[in-house]
């Protein structure tokens, strides 16, 4: 399933084009086309850094590695880097991702920044029926599952006659004034 794009590549470039190119405000050119000027911003960020590929839809829901993500916060942390920055010299697409990663790392350490299972825990335990095996039961075995089937069937029936006798009364009773 492909991702929904909001931009489209084309409407970036030009975008882009019209600030550099035409040395056009971001403010102008972001209000003429109805966009967000940080979203404007970030496209010509990533313009200059990666070229035209800086503007091609990301893929959805990347997962990183733990060491990638240790490495971009050792970076931020060591090289007094910003998150714009740390986005541009990685490639990752938002300032957000950062964010929650040093959340993470900083509540949990490293095992926050381990991919976690998604979707809903299987939480419900079922009982397995026993499988038949190929081994013949000993004359014991046989006469001790013919006779836990019988008394089951002996219940069933014992309860269906009750049913039917509850009825049958119930019935007399409708039935004498």
């Amino acid at each position: 399933m492909e991702r929904k794009v909001k931009y489209n590549y084309e409407f970036k470039l030009r975008c882009v084009e019209e600030v550099l190119r035409k040395h056009r405000s971001v403010n102008s050119v972001a209000y003429e086309n109805g966009i967000a000027n940080s979203n404007l911003n970030r496209w010509i960020k990533f313009y200059i850094e990666f070229g035209n590929e800086g503007l091609l839809p990301r893929q959805k829901n990347k997962n990183y590695s733990v060491n990638f993500k240790l490495k971009v916060l050792q970076a931020i942390e060591n090289k007094s880097i910003s998150l714009s920055k740390a986005c541009l010299t990685f490639n990752i697409p938002r300032e957000s991702t950062i964010t929650n990663w040093q959340r993470k790392y900083e509540k949990e350490g490293i095992t926050g920044l381990q991919l976690k299972p998604k979707g809903r825990p299987i939480t419900m335990n079922f009982k397995r029926k026993k499988r038949k095996t190929d081994k013949t039961l000993t004359r014991e075995e046989e006469l001790l599952r013919e006779l836990e089937y019988l008394r089951a069937e002996n219940e069933i029936l014992k309860k269906f006659n009750a049913l039917v006798q509850a009825e049958q009364a119930s019935q007399n009773k409708r039935l004498k004034p």
